[in-house]
């Protein structure tokens, strides 16, 4: 500890606080309000101002995201979003403009709320409120971390967004000059090691148990529905009747399950996360992956859901229904904190459109470029299934095969998104934006969110691909 925290360290211990300051930290205190707010005057001073023209080139490279390490600040970092999409696993292929500002903004917008305990006062009410949950889950989900939130909010690893003139680090509110730059506090990230293992291999987490201060190698799903096509419903699908009552028994549901229904309690998965590929583990696989104890690891699953809760209560504001959203978490001893981007990207929302005898999914997310790409571009789509069989034949990388096959004539290139398609969805993400930063009332843009998925379906009735579109998203 250095200069004046130094100094505001040795002060408050001479004024009789050497015991909250053992016991204390940034997360899940117990001070004084006024040496909380005096931390977080320190704290929001003491990040430096990063002009984004001085960033230098990223450290990481993503296909929606760069990294940049920040000049003197080994404990920071700067994310760019991006306006590029990525699906199919394809790489970076569609542009939406306007969309690097509204998902980062996004980002900044939520994880603040997330720091501020009226947020999981909220969503503490939503628990007590849900009519359908069963009584145990209720009672255990309210004990634990959303003790400590509603009185101190959420730890994240959010510091702020960088204001695209100044280069200041705006807390709080968004900047002036809103920019696709965040801030945040860059935690270790470890990767297991691949170890041979009689004629196959393993990946030993050995390292994470040795850690006090790193980034939980697990993805986090939290469900509250069933979509179409989820990972869920394939699994229920392929199970022998007696199965199927076990796993309703097990999801809490009256009922078969069908797609597009809501759970009485939401659901989580978990998947590896630096593997090469992800794949699904039990939650004693997780629990010994992650490095943590049970209780602690329990805690931050019960902070996947909670976190969940909060984005599906800013998003039912303004008309929309979120299904499902994924989270990582950093570990920096007893504090557990919710980290990586959130954003339109990360979850899936949606709304409902009633027409023509039938009622359609309208997607408030990436699955509506996926929809586009099988439906106007079927044949493009096909040529990327082809490549990704292939892929699994030779062992060679799916990416190459299908760049090759496309430069030979074997499939169809890479087609442009057309302009009409392109600007409905870039409408749809500035009114998000407009909603998370409280310029504009929740219900216009609640009514301007449903404008926009009907003119989705009109795009695709002018071009006659309406029962297609239909045979999608239409539920029954």
């Amino acid at each position: 500890m250095k200069g004046p925290g130094r100094t505001f360290y040795f002060g408050l211990r001479s004024l009789g606080f050497e015991k909250e300051l053992m016991n204390g930290g940034s997360c899940g205190m117990e001070w004084p309000f006024f040496i909380f707010l005096l931390l977080i005057t320190m704290s929001v001073s003491s990040l430096p101002a990063v002009r984004v023209n001085e960033l230098g080139e990223p450290f990481y490279v993503g296909s929606v995201q760069r990294l940049y390490a920040v000049p003197d600040r080994e404990d920071l970092m700067v994310t760019e979003t991006t306006a590029a999409g990525s699906v199919f696993d394809v790489g970076s292929i569609f542009d939406i403009e306007g969309s690097d500002v509204a998902r980062a903004t996004f980002r900044h917008a939520l994880y603040t709320r997330m720091g501020l305990p009226q947020t999981w006062v909220k969503v503490r009410e939503a628990i007590l409120a849900a009519p359908d949950m069963d009584e145990e889950f209720r009672a255990e989900i309210l004990q634990g971390p959303l003790e400590s939130m509603v009185k101190e909010g959420a730890c994240t690893h959010h510091m702020g967004m960088l204001d695209a003139v100044s280069g200041e680090v705006k807390t709080g509110d968004a900047p002036v000059n809103a920019s696709a730059f965040n801030v945040v506090r860059r935690f270790p990230v470890m990767k297991p090691v691949q170890k041979s293992f009689l004629g196959s291999h393993v990946y030993d987490y050995a390292m994470f148990y040795q850690a006090s201060t790193y980034v939980i190698p697990l993805e986090y799903i939290v469900r509250f529905g069933i979509t179409g096509g989820s990972s869920v419903l394939r699994k229920y699908s392929g199970l022998s009747d007696s199965e199927k009552r076990g796993y309703e028994a097990e999801l809490g549901l009256t009922k078969p399950m069908e797609a597009w229904q809501f759970l009485p309690n939401p659901i989580f998965d978990l998947t590896s996360k630096h593997e090469p590929e992800d794949r699904s583990v039990t939650r004693q696989e997780a629990l010994l992956m992650s490095g943590l104890e049970a209780e602690a690891f329990l805690s931050t699953v019960k902070m996947s859901i909670l976190g969940a809760w909060a984005v599906r209560q800013l998003l039912e504001e303004i008309g929309l229904l979120l299904w499902d959203i994924k989270w990582e978490f950093g570990v920096d001893g007893l504090d557990f904190y919710y980290v990586d981007t959130i954003d339109t990207d990360s979850f899936r929302a949606t709304g409902f459109l009633e027409t023509d005898g039938k009622k359609l999914v309208l997607h408030y997310n990436k699955q509506s470029m996926r929809d586009y790409y099988k439906i106007v571009h079927a044949d493009w789509f096909t040529g990327v299934n082809d490549a990704k069989k292939e892929a699994k034949k030779t062992g060679v990388p799916f990416t190459k095969l299908l760049k090759e096959g496309q430069a030979a004539g074997k499939w169809p290139n890479t087609p442009v998104v057309d302009a009409e398609f392109s600007a409905l969805q870039s409408r749809k993400m500035d009114l998000i934006r407009q909603h998370v930063l409280g310029k504009t009332p929740a219900e216009e843009v609640k009514s301007a969110l449903r404008e926009v998925g009907i003119a989705e379906v009109e795009f695709y009735r002018a071009r006659g691909l309406f029962e297609e579109y239909a045979k999608a998203n239409a539920i029954g």
